[in-house]
């Protein structure tokens, strides 16, 4: 089994640190590529151990392309493309969230999109993480874009026969993902039950606005924390970041003691 250099930066990380903070750059979100690249700029200067870029719609082409550049250019931090869908691929990029949408009802997410994108990922050799990918309650516009069966709120062990699945299917990452801008996180419940029946890295996004519910998140077993909407609505997101940063590792270092 071949591990990636993004990939085992990861591994590394949640060895070392217990866990570790990604931000998602979304270009679309953002009034100009220069604000969304200037964003990402800050998380990496803010301590945050990788800058994920992408959507669910429209974040593809020159947006994507000016924006990854950018971020990459300015800081050599790790940049790891989120896709919306196929056109997600920029190749100033290191890695993709290779995903698979374990609980979408349409096969075109489930296999079909990674069919269409996989010779061109290995043609502008983009490392590819192996991604199991499942949408929580309310599930935002990834869940509608996905069509997925998002998993209620109150079933945490629905997520944790997902996510066991998705890991005993090969997935090396298990991502549990409430949607952008979501009314609240991935409920601690369903993070706990998830973290307990796997052991690949866990990470756990969507409606995760303070630092001290990520640092929750990280107590209950997640080893990755993904923010984005928190950072984009900040006046000042360096300033922001960093509190993130500091709240993960600590709670991060607590739980590997």
């Amino acid at each position: 089994m071949h591990i990636g250099k993004i990939e085992q930066l990861v591994n590394d990380t949640i060895t070392g640190d217990g866990a570790l903070l990604s931000v998602i750059i979304d270009p679309c979100d953002y009034p100009s590529a220069e604000k969304a690249a200037a964003t990402g700029i800050a998380a990496v200067r803010a301590g945050a151990d990788i800058i994920a870029i992408g959507g669910s719609i429209g974040a593809q082409g020159s947006l994507l392309d000016t924006v990854t550049k950018s971020i990459k250019d300015r800081t050599g931090a790790p940049a790891v493309l989120f896709p919306g869908n196929v056109a997600t691929i920029t190749p100033h990029a290191d890695a993709i969230y290779f995903m698979t949408l374990l609980n979408s009802r349409n096969p075109y997410w489930i296999s079909q999109a990674q069919t269409i994108a996989a010779p061109l990922i290995r043609q502008l050799r983009i490392e590819a993480l192996p991604v199991g990918y499942i949408v929580v309650e309310p599930g935002g516009t990834v869940g509608w874009v996905g069509d997925a069966n998002v998993v209620p709120r109150k079933k945490p062990k629905i997520a944790a026969a997902l996510a066991l699945a998705g890991q005993l299917s090969g997935h090396r990452i298990i991502f549990t993902d409430a949607g952008s801008a979501a009314f609240a996180p991935v409920p601690l419940d369903m993070v706990r039950d998830v973290s307990r029946v796997i052991d690949v890295p866990y990470l756990v996004a969507g409606g995760i606005r303070t630092p001290q519910q990520a640092a929750a998140i990280v107590k209950s077993g997640a080893d990755w924390v993904q923010i984005g909407t928190a950072a984009e609505r900040s006046k000042n997101p360096q300033a922001l970041i960093a509190k993130f940063v500091r709240e993960i590792k600590k709670a991060g270092k607590a739980k590997r003691s």
